[in-house]
């Protein structure tokens, strides 16, 4: 369930939602004067919720790329290579 927290928890309360936050790894949502005005959460959910934007934005150009008849490269030529590169030798 969402913790959803008046502005002035903010100000009075910050340890408190800091340590929520990062026990929870889920994001504290803050209203003013009863709207929603701000989202906080720890630098972990935010940095993997930004990794997760990314590679969904990777694979939206790669599926546009292959409705638009790019050809792709060969798993097993990319793996061998990637192998190739991390091992040295394959």
């Amino acid at each position: 369930m969402p913790q959803i927290r008046p502005v002035s928890d903010l100000r009075n309360n910050a340890n408190e939602i800091s340590e929520f936050c990062h026990r929870e790894g889920e994001p504290v949502f803050i209203t003013r004067n009863g709207v929603g005005d701000m989202v906080v959460m720890s630098i972990e959910a935010y940095e993997r919720q930004q990794a997760l934007i990314e590679l969904y934005g990777k694979l939206s150009e790669a599926e546009a790329e292959i409705a638009g008849g790019i050809a792709g490269k060969d798993f097993f030529e990319f793996a061998k290579k990637l192998r190739s590169n991390v091992h040295g030798k394959v």
